[in-house]
């Protein structure tokens, strides 16, 4: 889906971010977001 993308982003985008993320996390010491892929992605500080 994104690799279709002609636009380049410059701006937060609520429709892409509610058709992409399932869900965040947020953990004392990092948060991960989990992709409706079912790719997660662990962000430390």
């Amino acid at each position: 889906f994104l690799k279709k993308q002609t636009a380049t982003l410059t701006e937060y985008d609520e429709q892409l971010v509610r058709r992409l993320i399932e869900k965040v996390t947020i953990y004392e010491d990092k948060f991960t977001v989990e992709f409706k892929s079912g790719v997660t992605v662990d962000i430390d500080e």
